[in-house]
């Protein structure tokens, strides 16, 4: 049986706090039929592309051309731009916990690009290569309570809320990318809303469900499509409704041009 005290549980005991900050959260369907089909045609290819890095690729460049408020952090009570839009994707390790994979410049890559960048880096990941993140997180929780909650508030102060990178750990207002992107559906989720991590600095965390055929109306007539639950939560410091109603109808444009990608 495994133990239920795992280094992230301890880790998250240490860094969460009872829900209290300012969030917003919003989720939409969007027809994937064709983005299916699009992926695979590329797959007979070759090319091992996914919906998650379809949706990497095209959140990327959202934020890159269209909405540059989602690429921002708090320092010291100001709204800071990041220098490049970074995309961390969330991957599940053979252990059951999970890591990350950052891509560094996701809005000037290729759908290709992103895809061989990814698939590289989780074969990494999976084969044992150990992220910072997930080092830090197994050396946070050797420290005991209650000084381990002590020790992370300390260096989330000076990492997150001073904004002065910590080489050594790897910690930094950028450590995390600029938006956290999860495949929840791959974990039997239709839909779910998850944490903006502390010491994260990201301003949005992008989740995918699962997507199933469904009943919709077009043109005034029923017809079966591919429908895929997304949903977000963003940081209200930043952003507001807005942006993610932005986001959103950006998604769905994005989609329907993935030549583009």
């Amino acid at each position: 049986m495994k133990t239920l005290n795992s280094p992230w549980r301890k880790t998250a005991a240490a860094i969460y706090g009872a829900p209290k900050d300012s969030k917003l959260y919003g989720s939409v369907e969007i027809d994937i039929t064709d983005v299916e089909l699009f992926i695979a045609q590329k797959r007979k290819k070759g090319l091992k592309i996914t919906l998650t890095h379809v949706l990497a690729s095209a959140v990327g460049k959202i934020i890159g051309k269209d909405i540059p408020e989602l690429n921002c952090y708090v320092k010291r009570g100001k709204i800071v731009q990041r220098n490049s839009v970074d995309a961390s994707i969330s991957v599940l390790m053979k252990s059951g916990e999970m890591g990350s994979v950052i891509v560094k410049g996701v809005d000037k890559m290729s759908l290709q690009e992103v895809s061989n960048y990814i698939n590289q880096k989780v074969a990494d990941v999976k084969q044992g290569e150990e992220t910072k993140a997930t080092s830090n997180k197994h050396l946070l929780a050797k420290i005991p309570w209650p000084f381990r909650r002590w020790v992370f508030t300390l260096l989330k102060f000076i990492a997150v809320d001073q904004a002065i990178s910590i080489k050594g750990l790897g910690l930094s207002p950028s450590g995390f990318g600029s938006f956290i992107l999860s495949n929840i559906g791959t974990l039997g989720l239709d839909l779910g809303f998850g944490a903006l991590m502390p010491g994260s600095s990201v301003a949005m965390a992008m989740f995918i469900g699962s997507a199933k055929k469904k009943p919709v109306v077009i043109k005034d007539e029923v017809v079966i499509r591919k429908m895929l639950t997304v949903s977000v939560t963003l940081d209200h410091r930043i952003v507001d409704g807005k942006h993610g109603g932005m986001l959103f109808r950006g998604l769905n444009r994005r989609l329907n041009s993935l030549a583009e990608l």
